[in-house]
């Protein structure tokens, strides 16, 4: 039953009833429905704003899964390129150096591969992780590309080797002594401190260190030009032309296996290890000459060893330290 409303009239002094027109009952319902529909809508956006419906959450779940699918190919990705930047440094600084090739370009390995417009399909579609795909996909170009160019390059080295067995033959490729532990190279290449002088001076070798008579060998088929026996300096020392432009010296040795005219192949005894001439201790001072000039025989000793075992000879000659004479 509805609620009867009375109001006091000062003019009758009596409680009168109130009359409700059925104009008054429109508009009070306009204003329920009114007060009703703004409570509605801010009941809406609040729900929008701080709650999900099934299928955003299911889509945010979604999402999440492809960024975490997409960090881990980029992860791999990096992997990959690191890889593959030691392989490029590799075909630089070793392989194109011994068939005295030109390194390829840093610009043509890492060039561009097109704009946002090889993705215009996948633009187009509107994805609201656009940058993200785009991002990884430019990467995966990028990559195959470098791959791509890299294999060329063996393939361009293997025919160089094909065209160069007697050069690959003849270089110096090999340790002088016997070093499967990789404890045996003392001193490497560069500004090092003299043992007697104790100053910093250039050292135009590698030291081995081994035993007073450890077997030295040939590092390359060539010719012996040098056998000589001297008190000061290198001592006794041989040298090997190998052609090609290039000669190894091996110094401070206690006793010769060859004279001079002979040809030795790789691997083949020419003396022993000993410390004549200015020496500090057992050794074997080891010396390329290319085309007259002495460079650092570190690069060529990447025969009978594994990559990582050819890392760690370069980390050792690295090193700067003192020299053994």
């Amino acid at each position: 039953m509805a609620r009867i409303k009375y109001y006091y009239d000062t003019e009758t002094c009596k409680y009168e009833r109130v009359k409700v027109s059925k104009w008054d009952i429109t508009l009070n319902l306009l204003g329920f429905f009114a007060v009703s529909l703004i409570i509605a809508i801010i009941i809406l956006f609040g729900r929008d704003a701080y709650f999900d419906s099934p299928k955003e959450a299911s889509l945010k779940k979604e999402n999440s899964e492809l960024k975490l699918h997409v960090d881990l190919m980029n992860k791999e990705m990096q992997t990959i390129s690191s890889v593959l930047s030691a392989l490029e440094q590799r075909d630089d600084d070793i392989y194109r150096v011994i068939f005295e090739a030109e390194p390829i370009p840093s610009a043509v390995r890492s060039a561009g591969i097109g704009g946002t417009q090889r993705y215009k399909e996948l633009l187009e579609k509107g994805l609201k992780q656009e940058e993200l795909l785009l991002g990884t996909l430019q990467k995966l170009d990028k990559l195959k590309k470098r791959m791509f160019i890299q294999s060329k390059s063996y393939d361009e080295i293997v025919d160089m080797a094909k065209n160069k067995t007697d050069l690959l033959a003849s270089m110096p490729a090999i340790q002088p002594v016997s070093n499967k532990e990789l404890t045996r190279l003392a001193s490497g290449f560069g500004m090092r401190i003299h043992p007697i002088h104790k100053i910093r001076k250039m050292h135009y070798g590698i030291d081995f260190t081994a035993p007073q008579g450890t077997p030295i060998y040939a590092a390359g088929n060539g010719k012996i030009i040098k056998v000589r026996n001297s008190f000061s300096g290198y001592g006794k020392q041989v040298e090997i032309d190998h052609g090609y432009g290039f000669v190894t010296k091996y110094a401070h040795m206690s006793a010769f296996n060859v004279k001079v005219g002979q040809q030795v192949k790789r691997g083949e005894c020419i003396g022993y290890v000993g410390s004549t001439g200015t020496s500090t201790a057992p050794h074997v001072h080891y010396e390329i000459i290319k085309d007259g000039k002495k460079i650092d025989p570190a690069p060529y000793l990447f025969m009978d060893v594994t990559a990582e075992e050819y890392e760690k000879l370069l980390e050792l000659a690295a090193r700067e330290n003192q020299s053994l004479g």
